[in-house]
C-alpha cells in the first residue's frame, strides 16, 4: 500500500521553514482509494515569493490547525505504506520534522517518481511535475497546491506501475537499493562507480557547471552520507534539485585533497561552498603587548582583517605549536595564555618559568627571549617534499613546500627515488598557497603522520 504526498512549505528546506499544506492519496497499487487534505497554521508569516508561486497567504492559514493538532491523523493515514512523492526527500524530510517537533518517531520506506520516472519513461525533456505531467497527457488541476500536485503525482504513480516491465519499483523498495537516497536527477549508475578512495568530487547542474566541490577518505562513503541526511545541511532541496552529475579527481592523501579542494573552491567559485567562500574555521597565534609591557601571546579564531603570526586549522594545532616556543625560549605559559591561573603559573612553581606571570622578572628581559621566539616564527621554513600514498598502488604523491610556501603536488612512479629539490619540481603541478593550505600545512607538519618527509638544501632551492 502507497501514501502519495505533496506538501506546501514557507521555504526551502526542512530545518529553517515549515508546512503550510499537505495533500495525502491513498493508492493500492492499482488506483487511488482514499485522499485526505488540510491547511497547516505554520506558526510565522508566510513570505511574499511563497504567496506569489502557491496563492497561499498568511490570512488563509490563520484559522487552519497546527501541524501538532493534525499529527495523529496524518500519522495514521501514513502508517504502514511506501511513502512516494515527486522529489521524494523535500516532503519527507519536512514532515519527518514537523513529526519530531510533535514528539513522534516516524520513518517509512520511500518511492521518488522523479527517480522513478527515469527509469521507467526515458529520453523525456524534463522530469519537474509541470513537465512530466504535460508529456503524459496529465492535467494539473491545481499547480503549486497540495492538492492538485498530490492528485497528479498520483496519477503518474498509477501510470509508472502498469508501465514498470522491468520491475524497477520493486527494486526501488529493496532495504539497500540505494534508490530513494539519491538526488532525483543524478544517474544512479554514476553513483555507483563513484570509488572508495581519497579525493575531490564535484557536483555538477544541468548545464555541466560546478555547483560544490568537496573533499573525502572515501568518495563514495562521504557523498552517500551527504544524501542519507547525515550532514543536515544536505537536507536542503535546492541543491539535490540541481545535482545532475557527479565527477571527481583522485588524491591517493587526504592532505592533497584538502589542498586540492581549497584551490578548487577558489577557482571555480561553486555557489554552495559557503565555508571556504566566506568562512573558514582557522586558528591562529597573535602577539600582543600588556599595560605592564610584557609581549604576550594568544591563540583565536582567524577573523576577516587579521593578522596572525602562524595559522592552523585547528585549535589543538596552534596551542602544541606554542607550547614548542614556550618551552624552547622559556616563556611563561600563562602569559602565552596557555593557561589560565590566579597568581604564579604552574611552570613558576616547578621552577620552569622565571616569574614574569608575577613580577620577578621584568618585562624588558622577558620581551628578549619573546623576540627570539618571533624571529624564530617569521623565519623561513624549510624546503621539503611530503611523499604520501599514490592513486594506486604503482604511485606515490609529493607535496612540495620551498621555505615554508606551498609551490605544487602531484604524482610519481613508486620505483623512483627523489634526490634533490630540482627532481622533484618536475613532478608537481604548480599551485597557490592560500591562508586555508598554509593552516593545512602548518597542522600536517607539525605532527606528520603516514608520510615521508625529505628535507632539500636550501642552497638547491634558492
Amino acid at each position: 500500500m502507497y501514501a502519495i504526498v505533496d506538501i506546501e512549505t514557507t521555504g526551502g528546506y526542512a530545518d529553517h521553514h515549515r508546512i503550510t499544506e499537505i495533500a495525502i492519496y491513498h493508492h493500492n497499487g492499482t488506483e487511488i482509494t482514499d485522499y485526505f487534505y488540510t491547511l497547516i497554521n505554520p506558526g510565522r508569516s508566510i513570505p511574499e515569493f511563497i504567496t506569489g508561486l502557491t496563492g497561499i497567504t498568511t490570512e488563509m492559514v490563520e484559522n487552519a490547525p497546527a501541524f501538532e493538532e493534525v499529527a495523529d491523523d496524518i500519522l495514521r493515514l501514513l502508517h504502514d505504506r511506501v511513502f512516494v512523492a515527486h522529489n521524494a526527500q523535500f516532503d519527507y524530510a519536512f514532515i519527518k520534522k514537523e513529526f519530531e517537533q510533535a514528539g513522534i518517531s516516524w520513518s517509512a520506506r520511500k518511492l521518488c517518481t522523479v527517480r522513478l520516472s527515469r527509469k521507467i519513461i526515458p529520453g523525456l525533456r524534463s522530469y519537474s511535475l509541470g513537465s512530466l505531467a504535460e508529456s503524459l497527457g496529465i492535467t494539473i488541476a491545481d499547480r503549486h497546491r497540495a492538492g492538485g500536485d498530490a492528485e497528479a503525482t498520483a496519477k503518474i504513480f498509477t501510470l509508472l506501475m502498469n508501465q514498470d516491465t522491468e520491475g524497477h519499483i520493486r527494486q526501488a523498495l529493496k532495504r539497500n537499493s540505494g534508490e530513494t537516497i539519491l538526488p532525483p536527477n543524478l544517474p544512479r549508475e554514476e553513483f555507483d562507480h563513484l570509488p572508495a578512495k581519497a579525493g575531490v568530487y564535484y557536483f555538477l547542474n544541468e548545464q555541466g557547471r560546478v555547483i560544490y566541490v568537496g573533499k573525502a577518505i572515501n568518495i563514495k562513503k562521504r557523498i552517500a552520507g551527504h544524501f542519507t541526511g547525515e550532514a543536515r545541511e544536505w537536507s536542503r532541496s535546492r541543491i539535490r534539485q540541481e545535482i545532475h552529475h557527479i565527477t571527481y579527481e583522485l588524491t591517493g592523501t587526504e592532505l592533497i585533497a584538502l589542498i586540492l579542494e581549497s584551490q578548487e573552491i577558489q577557482r571555480l567559485w561553486p555557489r554552495y561552498n559557503q565555508a571556504q567562500k566566506f568562512k573558514t574555521e582557522e586558528w591562529g597565534i597573535f602577539d600582543y603587548t600588556d599595560r605592564q609591557g610584557y609581549q604576550r601571546f594568544s591563540v583565536n579564531v582567524v577573523s576577516k582583517g587579521s593578522h596572525p603570526l602562524k595559522r592552523f586549522s585547528s585549535k589543538t594545532d596552534a596551542w602544541n605549536y606554542l607550547w614548542e616556543k614556550v618551552n624552547e625560549y622559556e616563556l611563561c605559559p600563562k602569559l602565552s595564555g596557555l593557561q589560565v591561573a590566579k597568581g604564579p603559573c604552574l611552570h613558576e612553581q616547578s621552577g620552569n618559568c622565571r616569574g614574569a606571570c608575577s613580577g620577578k622578572e621584568s618585562p624588558k628581559k622577558y620581551n628578549k627571549r619573546v623576540a627570539k621566539a618571533l624571529d624564530s616564527m617569521e623565519e623561513p621554513g624549510d624546503t621539503l617534499a611530503i611523499i604520501g600514498k599514490g592513486r594506486d598502488a604503482e604511485e606515490r604523491s609529493i607535496i612540495l613546500v620551498e621555505k615554508g610556501k606551498y609551490i605544487g603536488h602531484g604524482f610519481f612512479s613508486g620505483d623512483i627515488t627523489i634526490d634533490d629539490f630540482e627532481e622533484a619540481c618536475t613532478y608537481i603541478r604548480k599551485g597557490t598557497e592560500t591562508p586555508v593550505i598554509q593552516s593545512v600545512l602548518n597542522s600536517f607538519l607539525a605532527y606528520p603522520a603516514d608520510a615521508e618527509i625529505i628535507l632539500f638544501d636550501q642552497v638547491q632551492s634558492g
